[in-house]
């Protein structure tokens, strides 16, 4: 055995193995939650309007829009959340969605419509969505006084 073959023989021991498990939970009920518009989102996800921080979360639906898994992508300070594409289908990947729909919250109940920043994360996952063949639905923006914001029926054209 030459040198270059030991020492890669060798190299096999020292690189680490990773290995990726994915752990279905079942809930008390095996009836599925069906997501039909963005009311229905809000509606599955109403504690996070009482939620006293920012979260992120995205729903992972399969092809009949039925909720297989929620993911809480961030979970920020009063007033901000980090998010990245690579986060936030991480999990829907992983759990083989067909699409998903993100959410976050507003805690201090101010008028609820879409920041530059909630756009220009919307353009960036919607960008991603795209190349891996996971659609992205909507972003839905919670608030605990107001009615639930669409990001998608109030700037439609992010869509096209």
């Amino acid at each position: 055995m030459s040198k270059q073959e030991k020492h890669l023989s060798n190299l096999k021991y020292r690189l680490p193995k990773i290995r990726l498990c994915l752990v279905h939970e079942r809930n008390h009920s095996d009836e599925m939650y069906i997501v039909r518009n963005p009311k229905d989102a809000a509606q599955f996800l109403e504690p996070l309007r009482h939620a006293p921080e920012e979260h992120f979360v995205s729903l992972h639906l399969n092809s009949r829009h039925e909720v297989i898994g929620l993911h809480e992508v961030s979970h920020g300070t009063l007033s901000a959340s980090l998010v990245h594409p690579r986060e936030v289908f991480k999990a829907a990947v992983l759990a083989n969605s067909h699409s998903i729909l993100v959410c976050h919250n507003h805690p201090s109940g101010s008028r609820l419509s879409a920041s530059r920043e909630d756009i220009d994360t919307t353009e960036q996952l919607l960008g991603a969505g795209k190349i891996l063949g996971i659609s992205v639905l909507d972003h839905i923006i919670l608030s605990p006084v107001h009615e639930p914001f669409s990001v998608r029926e109030n700037h439609p054209d992010l869509w096209n």
